[in-house]
């Protein structure tokens, strides 16, 4: 590692990584220090489907898609009645449709405008992604493009534990696996390190409802920020948010993807039976689910539905796990997931004239493709805890803030380790909660320290 003091030390290499090649692009010198080798595979931006919102891109006008940072602002608010940090919603909204077109120009990142399917809350398609629509490519782009910078350099495996404030910026102490402790003066630190669903006691104390299902995220998200900022008299908010999933397959905790719901598929608990209307989001449902007997269900859905949706990496990754079960009939499924098999019938019939029209549901589902036709197929799934979306509280740059509001100079968060615009609880999480905030707030962050440092470096006579 270079002995020079670096402008900017970014914790954590996920979403991270953005604020990392923003910074170098704006002349800055970033140290990233990430806490697990297996980074490129095991962190949540690697774990993520790769929608990054983007309201108002070149990708939607070309669509003929109208879309404003002030409607991505409206659909955040009806989502999650009105609970969400509004202030940080239009942040991200304003900077979202610039993020996708700066990754693809200035990155790289070859993104495409999701418009096979639309994600529940959204009310037009602004979801962008990759081939594959799989996180570890999105990562992949970022980290070969960090491995190019001769302005960036990484300390893997090496873990944030503190920052301590100084006369001019701040210092990062870091910890390497061998006990080490580096002291690392710069400029500026910022707190990618994700949320704080791989500590089970944070969850349990913040997380009753989603306590006992499965983590589908990274080990390392252990709630690092939330200490750091604790020591720093820091603010923090919606600690009680999260994203959930309903659509984790048993069989390998593969992801069957909820494409599979919006393209006319359905859930039913052990005995046969819906429970609730599915097309409300994934997030929200994972709660329903784990209320269920045994914690799990079967996703429903046919031939159609499957071959629509191998366009995701995660759930080709399903079918090759052999979670599926096939059948030719509604009847023969229900045998062999051993439910009853008139219940069965009787759900989808009833979804049948939903879709035509003909009928209403009992949940209050409007939107089904449909009917299903055979073959059939069927996944058991577990409700999953994804990732939280509280944090501490941060400015439309991304700075951390006080109780009283006032910033705490040097010390920037992004992603988990900050405040979410999912409001409380997990139905107001819509697609891309997650990764808006992990690369929208990085960037900002990496332009703030950017404009502070040639503010105050002088000019040559």
């Amino acid at each position: 590692m270079s002995d020079e003091r670096p402008d900017l030390v970014i914790a954590g290499a996920g979403g991270g990584l953005v604020g990392a090649l923003r910074a170098a692009q704006l002349g800055l010198d970033v140290l990233v220090v990430e806490a697990s080798q297996h980074y490129r595979k095991g962190n949540n931006t690697s774990m993520s489907t790769a929608m990054i919102p983007g309201a108002g891109s070149r990708w939607q006008k070309e669509a003929g898609i109208e879309d404003s940072p002030e409607q991505f602002v409206a659909d955040v608010r009806a989502k999650t009645k009105g609970e969400a940090d509004e202030r940080l919603a239009l942040a991200l909204g304003q900077v979202s449709g610039r993020l996708v077109e700066w990754l693809a120009d200035d990155v790289g990142l070859p993104l495409e405008l999701v418009t096979d399917f639309h994600y529940p809350g959204h009310s037009v398609d602004r979801c962008h992604t990759v081939e594959g629509r799989h996180g570890s490519v999105l990562l992949e782009h970022l980290v070969a493009k960090v491995r190019g910078s001769d302005r960036i350099e990484m300390l893997v495996p090496a873990r944030l534990v503190d920052v301590e404030p100084a006369a001019e910026g701040c210092t990062a102490v870091v910890e390497q696996p061998d006990g080490t402790v580096l002291r690392i003066e710069c400029g500026a630190v910022l707190l990618a390190t994700n949320g704080y669903g791989g500590d089970r006691g944070l969850v349990e104390r913040h997380l009753p409802e989603i306590a006992g299902a499965v983590y589908h995220g990274s080990e390392a998200s252990r709630g690092d920020a939330l200490r750091m900022g604790e020591r720093l008299g820091a603010d923090t908010a919606f600690l009680d948010a999260y994203q959930g999933h309903a659509a984790l397959a048993k069989r390998g905790a593969t992801l069957v993807g909820w494409s599979t719901i919006m393209r006319g598929g359905f859930m039913v608990n052990l005995s046969g039976h819906r429970f609730g209307d599915e097309t409300t989001g994934y997030s929200e449902y994972a709660a329903q689910l784990a209320a269920q007997d045994e914690a799990e269900g079967w996703l429903v859905f046919d031939q159609r539905i499957h071959d629509d949706s191998l366009v995701f990496t995660d759930f080709r990754q399903t079918v090759e796990g052999g979670a599926l079960v096939w059948a030719d009939t509604l009847e023969g499924l229900a045998e062999r997931i051993a439910v009853d098999a008139e219940t069965l019938v009787q759900e989808a019939e009833g979804l049948a004239q939903v879709a035509a029209g003909a009928a209403e549901d009992r949940f209050g589902r409007t939107r089904v493709e449909g009917p299903l036709r055979g073959p059939y197929a069927a996944v058991r799934v577990v409700p999953a805890l994804f990732h939280t979306q509280g944090g501490l509280v941060v400015d439309e740059h991304a700075r951390v803030l006080r109780p009283d509001g006032s910033p705490i100079e040097g010390v920037y968060a992004s992603g988990g380790a900050a405040e979410g615009i999912s409001g409380h609880g997990a139905a107001g999480y819509l697609a891309g909660n997650g990764l808006l905030p992990a690369l929208g707030l990085a960037l900002l962050a990496a332009e703030h320290v950017g404009s502070t440092v040639h503010a105050t470096t002088p000019t040559a006579s």
